[in-house]
């Protein structure tokens, strides 16, 4: 008896989970990871519906989301909304942090090297 082949889409049991595991995967900055992990939730929620509520045929959806595939933007869109998902972009730094730093800049300006001479 052999070992049985790891499954994620078997511990993708909540909604919780699936953005947790997408997130982890869009924070690896690697195309293919994520559609790799879209296309394990996917399978988690079933992949017939999700394609149903995705437009696109089931089989053309394995395929755009197997591992080390290229998916376009449209795709994760449309695959995202299937789901009830979308993709938020956040800054890196805190808004605070970010916003001190500029009015730190935005006061200390360059004084041209005759007005400092004089």
């Amino acid at each position: 008896m052999g070992l049985k082949v790891f499954d994620p889409a078997e511990y993708i049991t909540s909604d919780e989970a699936a953005v947790a595991y997408i997130n982890e995967a869009l924070a690896e900055n690697d195309a293919a990871l994520l559609a790799s992990a879209l296309g394990d939730v996917a399978r988690a929620r079933g992949m017939t519906e999700i394609a149903k509520g995705a437009g696109i045929a089931r089989e053309s959806l394995y395929k755009a989301l197997r591992q080390n595939s290229q998916p376009r933007m449209e795709t994760i869109g449309r695959v995202l909304t299937a789901l009830g998902l979308r993709l938020v972009v956040e800054p890196i730094v805190e808004p605070a942090t970010a916003l001190a730093k500029k009015k730190k800049t935005s006061k200390t300006k360059a004084v041209p090297a005759k007005a400092r001479a004089a």
